[in-house]
């Protein structure tokens, strides 16, 4: 199920999540947000529907959880 961005608070969570993967692996937020969105349907599928536990997280939580959800569908960042 898709689960579009319907706000602005999940907007900038969207944006801090992409901002702060791509700060722990030194890489660019254009190719993070590629790989949550046209590599795979992380971003819209498990981050958004997630928002309301994962923004209540450290950075370290919630970077490293999104990132071990990519490394199971094979994603490669």
């Amino acid at each position: 199920m898709n689960n579009a961005i319907r706000n602005t608070n999940e907007l900038e969570f969207a944006i801090f999540c992409i901002e702060s993967i791509a700060a722990k692996l030194n890489i660019d937020a254009t190719a993070v947000y590629s790989a949550l969105t046209e590599k795979s349907d992380i971003l819209n599928a498990y981050v958004i529907p997630c928002y309301g536990a994962l923004h209540t997280q450290s950075k370290n939580y919630i970077t490293d959880d999104i990132l071990d959800a990519a490394r199971k569908e094979g994603v490669k960042l």
